[in-house]
């Protein structure tokens, strides 16, 4: 019988600030996505004092004044949950990244060949990743992922923060398992499921599965295959293509500066580039999202003639959009883009009139950017929009030439 376990980093980006800065360990923190932005992470402490999840800082400071709020760092986040997955794969050769704090691990066999039960075998990753990365985790194990992630929920009010749901617990769970809390059913779909007198997900097991496929579709009878513990969706170590990539910061200042809303537009299109390249894709579809004072949001996208992965080829139609929606009266506190559409590189085909000497060009300079953050750290290169009438600023590219 196959076992998986989901391993879940404790209020991540939380953790990742008391890594990078010991003496907030026991404090009550919150971590901000923005100068400006809202509230996207609690400590225990934070929750303590009532601080609520998506509270516009402003808000916050003012009704939470002892609570400390710290602003996003993605990219330090990214680094740490790197060092992560690379622990859980020497413990296994079977690891799926569902998220940047939460990972699916195989651990069928392992039992034999470390000689130690699931229950242990979950204790020595959980020590070893706090001793070596600092990050707490919580370990959820059963048979399927859906069970899995039930056990990890669980396992977050135990003192061991380790829950297993075997053939004998499992059921147990189920039936102290709001439907709510099942993962693909959510908000969305409770709300339905109760109007049919479906108030946990042991109850929703019991339907008959010609009375879920008519009212919820294939995925209904997946959920409930996976809730009685049959492995649907196996762990795969294979690249997941996301839906959309997007990247967006709020600015210090508010501002009405075309120039500035270029150059932080060309610096989130860099980070999705960056992104897409690791996953061997390129995007046919792009949107500029513009956010004002007010919080009123504009938005802006277009369909690509050719799909596109490279920083200067995207900032070219990304500024053209951001020019419709774009006026020089209002002031704006963020910008950012969307990628998506997505179409693998390793199945692209060329057309006959492509400028392929331009396109191998594009396609090394971008690998190189990655190659040069990867050896000395992010924005070592900075690329941006600099117009004929604005100086020349030193570290700012304006085209591949000026490589």
């Amino acid at each position: 019988m196959k076992y998986i376990a989901l391993i879940d980093c404790d209020s991540f980006f939380v953790s990742c600030e008391r890594k990078l800065n010991p003496e907030l360990k026991g404090l009550p923190i919150s971590v901000v996505s923005g100068e400006r932005g809202c509230i996207i992470a609690r400590s225990k402490e934070a929750k303590q004092l009532g601080v609520p999840m998506g509270i516009p800082l402003f808000q916050a400071v003012e009704k939470y004044p002892e609570c400390i709020y710290i602003p996003a760092n993605h990219y330090s986040y990214t680094k740490i949950s790197k060092s992560v997955m690379a622990i859980l794969k020497e413990f296994s050769p079977y690891v799926q990244v569902y998220s940047i704090d939460e990972a699916f691990v195989d651990f069928t066999g392992l039992t034999k060949l470390y000689r130690k039960n699931y229950f242990k075998l979950a204790q020595d990753i959980q020590t070893r990743i706090l001793n070596e990365v600092d990050i707490p985790v919580t370990i959820g194990i059963s048979s399927s992922k859906t069970l899995a992630k039930l056990a990890s929920d669980k396992a977050k009010n135990t003192k061991t923060r380790i829950a297993l749901a075997g053939k004998q617990t499992h059921i147990k769970l189920l039936k102290n398992t709001n439907i709510d809390e099942v993962w693909g059913i959510g908000r969305r779909l409770g709300p339905k499921l109760r109007g049919y007198g479906i108030k946990t997900a042991y109850e929703y097991i019991q339907r008959d599965d010609k009375w879920i496929q008519k009212r919820f579709g294939k995925n209904g009878l997946v959920t409930k295959a996976e809730l009685c513990g049959t492995m649907i969706s196996p762990i795969t170590n294979d690249i997941e293509i996301p839906k959309s990539i997007s990247d967006t910061k709020s600015f210090l200042e508010f501002t009405s500066d075309l120039q500035f809303l270029r150059n932080e537009l060309s610096i989130h299109i860099h980070s999705c580039c960056k992104r897409l390249r690791k996953i061997d894709s390129k995007c046919g579809t792009i949107g500029v999202i513009l956010k004002t004072k007010e919080f009123q949001t504009y938005y802006e996208k277009k369909d690509l003639d050719t799909a596109l992965d490279f920083e200067f080829d995207i900032s070219k139609e990304a500024f053209k959009l951001l020019d419709k929606i774009y006026s020089p009266q209002v002031l704006y506190r963020s910008i950012g883009i969307v990628f998506e559409n997505f179409n693998s590189t390793k199945k692209e085909q060329l057309t006959l009139f492509e400028d392929n000497t331009k396109h191998n060009l594009n396609s090394n300079l971008g690998k190189s950017l990655d190659k040069l953050e990867q050896k000395f750290g992010r924005n070592i290169v900075k690329t941006g929009f600099v117009n004929k009438e604005v100086p020349f600023k030193q570290g700012f590219l304006t085209s591949p030439q000026d490589l």
